[in-house]
């Protein structure tokens, strides 16, 4: 009986839903990017500050052309310019061998100048240290070699007496292969003129992976006497900085990224006499996210601005630095500081930009502030509901705000950098002629998560031609990578990708669940060695939640994609979570984050590797498969080491696992691109809508009779 049910079941979707993912849908969906685009006039806004003045200049899309307008904030003036101001420069490429983002440099190439002597420079020979003067040149430091020698990429005391950089230790580069099997034109070929495909290597450092040892140093440039600290205070290196001078020549600053990211310090070093001690340290037992911190030297060397999310959420700190002490936290309550605009030292006050203070409203929305070192009289610049992008004069005295939500459209003020006040708009979009197209903003959709108190924040997309009396599967847009949230907050015209599958037939879905960012560090902590729970718990309950609501959102048919990461979490969907998720398709996923950049997966999954690694692990896990599956990489994806997607393609065959695989020749990391989302449109309104997709040979020959 289970298997009759099993061979029925396309036949009984396809008689509900026989009007979807028709070839007139693929049609449409195809359309909509030239359909959509164009449309807003006013919405398009990119302005620019102009340089020791009061004034910005923008280009703004008018509805049938780009213009460019200036602003004189001063005199509250709007001029109409005959062209771009700053037109752009012709700049000759670099000719050279470009360094790869996951390279990590020798630092033996280069040199410093004296500050106080120009004809003195130092360099780097032979592991040391030389100087040259005229045409002579000594050593400056004898006792490097290759197994511990010294940067050249060092720093000049200001006073000259001193050179500071780093001594380091290599450690052995990991590197990966890839095969690029139809190179462009030009390349050698072969008999009866085959190309023949050429090897790429790529230095590509993994979790577990060992790293540089880096140690600073002080060289006296008279002398060559050299001062090198004891290792105490930042023995166990993920990394550690360059050395940067204080301006008293004296002392030095440098951090620490402690392996396993636990911890994170700031620390100050004698160049005299070698001592090291904190002035900064940020612990937690799961991890620092040292990429948010933010640190800013006051000029009189007396106090230090730090970011820091000790808390539960990011908050400004006022460091006294020469006791080392913490003097007040600035900012404190239930928001999140994104970044510092500006520290007016002068006047004591800070101008940050922070989302969630404003309870009535999406608490990813960014609003722009200013606040005293003392932490008082906080004062809203940007006080209108929605997401804010502002940029400031220099003197921060006026701004050229704009803002929207994903349901209003764009509007561009100028506004007062004192007290937010407005001075006048400059801009509200018109998208009268997006809506003549049929565009139909996405709905905002608020639901608690897995603990039935905390909202989870997203967007549904439905068709079109979108009829409440038809039963339509859901699909999910996935990404849940920690350090980042990834929900649209603005205006879009055209959600990509999203609509032309909603077109299809479908509800389309997104929304930010825990393990993602910008809510508290609890909310995104549960990340921690767990990078399989994605926020599902969160999901579902948030997908039944708009079933609830909305009936003809058939959750019996949910499917799932991502790409990256998110690919990671749509294959993650169907394993272990494939009671709901009924169907994934996975782009370049990292999919054992041991295999992965050392990096992103040793912030969160931590270091040493342990069992948490293989819990996680799509390959480790791919027995548990059930539903379709459709995985896609790029043969030369430089982010994502291929070989993830390839042991997982050989963990399902040895599992007896049934599943396709789409390779995309010449890719990098790709959602798939023209090929591969035509696959995943496919592979849904099989899989989902119980339909025989339109032969793509069909599509085509519809396409061109339509032009």
């Amino acid at each position: 009986m289970k298997a009759i049910l099993t061979l029925v079941l396309p036949l009984l979707l396809g008689s509900t839903v026989m009007a979807q993912g028709t070839l007139a849908d693929y049609q449409r969906a195809n359309a909509l990017r030239g359909k959509y685009s164009g449309k807003m006039a006013g919405g398009d806004v990119s302005v620019h500050r102009m340089r020791d003045s009061h004034k910005f200049w923008y280009s703004v899309f008018n509805g049938d052309s780009t213009v460019y307008k200036e602003v004189d904030a001063e005199h509250n003036t709007v001029t109409l310019l005959p062209g771009n101001p700053e037109q752009p420069r012709r700049r000759g490429g670099w000719q050279g061998p470009q360094r790869h983002w996951m390279e990590v440099p020798d630092e033996k190439d280069g040199w410093q100048v004296s500050p106080v002597d120009s004809s003195l420079v130092v360099f780097h020979r032979d592991n040391n240290l030389w100087t040259r003067q005229g045409k002579e040149e000594k050593p400056l430091t004898t006792n490097g070699d290759s197994a511990y020698y010294y940067s050249a990429w060092g720093h000049f005391s200001p006073d000259g007496r001193y050179y500071a950089t780093v001594r380091i230790k290599p450690a052995p580069k990991r590197f990966v292969y890839y095969v690029e099997s139809m190179p462009p034109r030009g390349h050698r070929q072969g008999e009866f003129g085959a190309v023949e495909p050429v090897l790429h290597k790529q230095e590509y450092a993994k979790p577990g992976d060992s790293l540089n040892y880096r140690v600073p140093v002080v060289v006296e440039v008279a002398t060559g006497r050299v001062t090198e600290p004891s290792t105490d205070l930042f023995r166990h290196q993920y990394e550690v900085s360059a050395p940067r001078w204080d301006d008293n020549s004296k002392t030095l600053t440098f951090t620490f990224n402690e392996r396993g990211h636990h911890t994170y310090r700031l620390l100050e070093l004698d160049a005299e006499s070698g001592q090291v001690r904190t002035l900064i340290e940020e612990t937690n037992d799961k991890y620092v996210n040292y990429n948010r911190l933010y640190r800013h030297d006051f000029s009189d060397g007396k106090r230090i601005l730090w970011t820091s999310e000790r808390d539960g959420r990011n908050h400004i700190y006022l460091y006294d630095r020469q006791k080392a002490q913490l003097i007040r936290q600035v900012t404190r309550g239930e928001f999140y500081v994104r970044d510092i605009q500006h520290i007016d030292e002068k006047a004591g006050i800070v101008y940050f930009s922070a989302n969630g203070m404003n309870k009535d409203e999406d608490p990813y929305f960014i609003h722009y502030y200013k606040i005293g070192l003392d932490g008082k009289h906080l004062t809203c610049l940007t006080p209108e509901a929605g997401n804010h992008s502002a940029t400031f004069t220099a003197d921060m005295q006026y701004l050229v705000d704009t803002y929207s939500t994903v349901t209003t459209p764009p509007v561009t003020t100028l506004r007062s950098g004192k007290n937010g006040k407005l001075i006048r708009t400059l801009e509200t979009a018109d998208i009268s002629r997006l809506e003549a197209e049929g565009w139909k903003a996405p709905e905002v959709f608020v639901a608690p998560g897995r603990d039935g108190v905390t909202d989870m924040w997203g967007i549904i997309l439905r068709p079109s031609n979108f009829d409440p009396s038809k039963s339509y599967p859901v699909i999910e847009y996935i990404y849940s990578g920690p350090g980042d949230q990834y929900v649209p907050k603005s205006f879009r015209a055209w959600h990509w990708g999203m609509a032309e599958l909603a077109e299809l037939g479908f509800i389309v879905v997104q929304l930010d669940a825990m393990t993602t960012s910008f809510r508290t560090r609890a909310f995104e902590e549960v990340c921690y060695k767990n990078l399989k729970d994605a926020g599902f718990p969160d999901r579902i309950a948030w997908i039944k939640a708009a079933a609830a609501k909305y009936p003809y959102m058939d959750i019996n048919r949910v499917g799932i994609y991502g790409c990256s990461a998110g690919g990671q979490n749509a294959m993650a969907a169907v394993l272990w979570h494939g009671d709901f998720y009924k169907a994934a398709y996975a782009a370049c996923g990292c999919h054992d984050n041991r295999m992965d950049k050392i990096w992103w997966n040793e912030q969160w999954m931590s270091y040493p590797i342990d069992s948490s690694y293989v819990e996680c692990s799509n390959v480790a896990n791919a027995w548990r498969l059930e539903r379709p599956l459709m995985l896609v990489v790029g043969e030369l994806d430089d982010n994502v080491d291929p070989a993830s997607t390839m042991q997982v393609v050989s963990a399902l065959q040895q599992a007896g696992k049934d599943f396709e695989l789409v390779v995309i020749p010449g890719a990098k990391h790709t959602m798939g691109e023209t090929f591969g989302e035509h696959k995943r449109a496919d592979f849904f309104v099989r899989h989902l809508l119980g339909t025989t997709p339109p032969a793509w040979s069909e599509l085509v020959r519809a396409g061109r009779q339509g032009r």
